[in-house]
């Protein structure tokens, strides 16, 4: 039985995620199954959401989040410190 790579990469229309699938698929070797997942589906929406994802384009390889996707997303704390949540007097 030959191995296999599963690569699912997480994206949502945008050009930069298109770039992303681009590459990735430029990249990939015979031993790579790639899926391109569209997070306009619900229940791609909810597989994101499992792993953590809270960016996109995201890579996920044989189910582990790349480093370079993990941990991304707002940080609510540097949003309010720059202001969001605060009303302007004056």
């Amino acid at each position: 039985m030959t191995k296999r790579r599963k690569i699912e990469v997480f994206r949502a229309g945008c050009p930069v995620c298109d770039h992303t699938v681009e590459r990735v698929r430029a990249l990939a070797c015979p031993s790579c199954e790639v899926e391109i997942l569209d997070l306009r589906d619900g229940a791609v929406a909810k597989r994101a959401k499992e792993f953590g994802i809270q960016s996109v384009p995201a890579v996920v390889i044989n189910g582990v989040v790349s480093d370079c996707c993990a941990g991304r997303g707002p940080n609510i704390s540097t949003l309010k410190a720059m202001g969001l949540g605060q009303a302007i007097v004056g």
